[in-house]
């Protein structure tokens, strides 16, 4: 999927020689069969696996087959490709993100990208073959508007270089936009039913109960008056018509010529009934009244063919009990055309719904944000904490297995990785190539064969697949979790058919765990939401210490981390920055060596900008504060800046637009002196706490102001003016 761009590399591996053998691909189908097996390396060639591709058109015989098809499986590789993955640099995971901070950022992708095709791979052990027997899908998504009651429109963002990456391997985009399979998530189906009982209890209400529409309408013109006596006339004779003939098996006993161009005779649930035709909106409610005024045993009937175009009629009914019968039928065959509309909106969710109903195991790799997609697009939005959204999505899937860990949990693969990419393409080349030459020159372990089979269903739609379309990438990931699973010393021969691998001992204790980025360092425990180290990280920079963590955004021009360390250490001591990490070129994260650095900081830089003198060109922070330009407060801040629904490029941006946001909320009879909590680093930086709770910058600091004597110690000792203030 997209979610791995950064960690896919162009590159040819030569691995050693494999212990997965992929045989042929022997379809069933009237297509042609390809040879099976991956591609080398990560070239832009595809491996020559045969991939079924769905679309609106053939979803729902698809649908069939492959609920068959995940019944029998013993696991179901998915993988999800997107329209983009980050939508500003600075929303990219860092490893010095704090988990709630990372988890914004992933939630963020998943809300603003769409999900463009859903790879599912079904993988069934057959035991005569001592293989596993794989049937790769590949499902094109595009998010249209399915009913009528729902206003909004569909929105979401295209990423230049996601979008680029996948032409480049002739992603198919007509098919995705034209054909492609729309859907409703389980919110959205929740939501569209409760409108529809919520209308038909009020329909029902008002069938029974005159409502001050029914009041009788004055004929203030002579159109109106014309009209409404023509339409008694002609209702008179049809109904004299109807009463003079008898009703035989759901037909007048003689044929009745009595159509016009808007007088249409027909039969409506076994009753007489005109279709009224050509009528204005005025004119359907001048015969109404009518109807009401003079016409006892005949009832007008609005109802809603297809698309929603509406029908009206009048039906011969007569006693009331068999008029409050009709309107109760027509009211629920409203809710259940309707309803059944909505369901049939459901489209690609029907897929969610089978494998969460099925409870098998889902295998995914680094597959955190393609399972982020599913929840956003198909179950609901996204939970505001990493613990909810794990739980939320342990009780859809109960069991899912991450390849990206796996590989992490066996020393083995760990020194066959050494120093290789881990990309999904990477992994399969070396573990899952197409040529297999001997067990004894290949690898003391015993092989995982794996064919590809087709269907017998002659409108079933094939092509060869290929790398970075979900059908073939779950394809993949099946065949490296397979072999991962023998690196785990589990024997698929003794598998029983149709056997869940989530419950075998040797495997369960490594599912249900996902890293949540690649540079995360971290595992997510599903079952209890909980995270926790990644034994196996090789960290890139220190541990982050979150309370000693200083942001600091609004740089005009891109300025180094060297340079912004030394100018602090000038300051502070050479051992007070431990770490200066670049946000974008408008932001950093400075970590200092303890918390008491970090009030000071913030003290400093405050009362810097709060004079004009010299004091504050000279300071060895001078090139940190820019004139009063850049701001700075604690980590939290940026947590929240990240949280904001905001979209700017650029952190600055991003930063100032929330603080606005902020300040507009918080303006009306707020004094700046008294605004705390976590707003106070983001509004103003002479708004800054002190270590010791005062606030930098109140009017109660007079003794504290700044003399002629602290200007020379500033000179001398950078920290001189903390707690200081400019006599005015």
């Amino acid at each position: 999927m997209q979610g791995r761009l950064r960690l896919r590399r162009l590159l040819t591996l030569r691995a050693p020689p494999p212990p997965v053998i992929i045989l042929p691909y022997r379809g069933l189908s009237s297509s042609p069969p390809a040879s099976g097996g991956g591609s080398g390396g990560d070239g832009d060639g595809g491996g020559s696996v045969a991939v079924k591709q769905v679309t609106r058109g053939n979803l729902a015989e698809s649908l069939e087959e492959l609920r068959v098809r995940v019944r029998e499986a013993a696991f179901v590789g998915i993988d999800l490709e997107m329209s983009g993955v980050t939508s500003a640099p600075w929303r990219d995971t860092f490893e010095l993100d704090r988990a709630d901070v990372r988890y914004l950022k992933l939630r963020d992708s998943a809300q603003r990208f769409a999900a463009l095709q859903l790879g599912v791979c079904p993988f069934r052990w057959d035991p005569a073959k001592s293989a596993f027997v794989a049937h790769p899908h590949n499902f094109f998504i595009f998010p249209r508007k399915e009913l009528s009651s729902d206003s909004l429109s569909h929105e979401f963002l295209c990423q230049t270089t996601s979008i680029d990456f996948l032409a480049k391997y002739q992603f198919d985009f007509n098919t995705c936009f034209r054909e492609g399979i729309s859907y409703l998530s389980r919110a959205q189906e929740e939501e569209a039913l409760q409108k529809l009982n919520l209308l038909y209890h009020d329909q029902s209400a008002s069938s029974s109960t005159p409502s001050q529409e029914d009041a009788d309408m004055p004929l203030k013109s002579a159109a109106d008056i014309l009209f409404t006596e023509r339409m008694k006339m002609k209702f008179n004779e049809w109904r004299d018509v109807i009463i003079s003939k008898p009703i035989v098996h759901n037909h007048l006993s003689e044929n009745i010529n009595y159509n016009t161009g808007q007088f249409q005779t027909v039969f409506f649930k076994m009753r007489p009934a005109i279709m009224l035709n050509g009528f204005s909106s005025h004119q359907l409610k001048l015969i109404q009244q009518v109807l009401r005024k003079h016409f006892r045993d005949l009832v007008y009937i609005c109802t809603f063919g297809e698309d929603d175009i509406s029908e009206k009629r009048v039906v011969y009914s007569d006693t009331t009990e068999d008029q409050m019968l009709l309107m109760k039928d027509v009211h629920e065959d409203l809710l259940r055309s309707r309803e059944a509309r909505v369901k049939s909106a459901i489209g690609i969710r029907h897929v969610i719904d089978l494998l969460s109903s099925e409870r098998k195991l889902i295998v995914g790799h680094s597959c955190f944000l393609d399972i982020a997609q599913v929840y956003s697009k198909f179950i609901g939005p996204l939970p505001s904490s990493m613990k909810e959204f794990a739980l939320g999505i342990h009780k859809i899937f109960p069991h899912i297995a991450d390849t990206r860990h796996l590989m992490s949990v066996s020393l083995a693969v760990q020194n066959l990785m050494r120093q290789k990419s881990k990309s999904l393409s990477s992994v399969f080349s070396l573990l899952c190539p197409a040529s297999y030459t001997s067990p004894e020159k290949s690898s003391i372990l015993r092989p995982v064969r794996i064919e590809v089979e087709g269907d017998e269903t002659t409108s079933s739609r094939f092509i060869s697949g290929a790398k970075h379309e979900a059908g073939y990438d779950a394809y993949m990931t099946g065949c490296v979790f397979a072999q991962l699973c023998s690196y785990l010393d589990i024997k698929f021969e003794n598998l029983p058919p149709q056997e869940n691998l989530a419950t075998n001992n040797k495997l369960q204790k490594h599912i249900n765990f996902l890293p949540p980025s690649f540079n995360s360092g971290t595992v997510v425990d599903l079952s209890t939401g909980m995270e926790r180290p990644d034994p196996g990280y090789m960290r890139r920079y220190p541990a982050a210490v979150y309370d000693n963590i200083v942001l600091i955004w609004g740089f005009q021009s891109k300025v180094r981390p060297k340079d912004i360390k030394d100018c602090i250490s000038k300051v502070f001591g050479s051992a007070s920055v431990t770490l200066v990490f670049s946000i974008d070129s408008t932001a950093v994260l400075v970590q200092f060596s303890d918390q008491e650095s970090v009030n000071d900081f913030l003290d400093l830089k405050a009362a810097l900008e709060r004079t004009d003198s010299a004091i504050a060109l000279l300071h060895p922070l001078s090139s940190i504060l820019e004139g009063g330009q850049t701001r700075a407060a604690k980590y939290d801040t940026y947590r929240d800046i990240c949280s904001s629904s905001e979209s700017k490029y650029l952190f600055a941006d991003q930063a100032e637009a929330v603080c606005s946001l902020l300040k507009d909320q918080l303006r009306i009879n707020v004094d700046d002196n008294v605004i705390s909590g976590a707003h106070e680093g983001i509004l103003e930086p002479a708004s800054v706490k002190k270590g010791d709770g005062t606030k930098c910058g109140s009017k109660n600091q007079d003794n504290n102001d700044i003399s002629c004597q602290d200007i020379l110690d500033a000179l001398q000792n950078g920290r001189a003016l903390v707690g200081k203030g400019i006599r005015s």
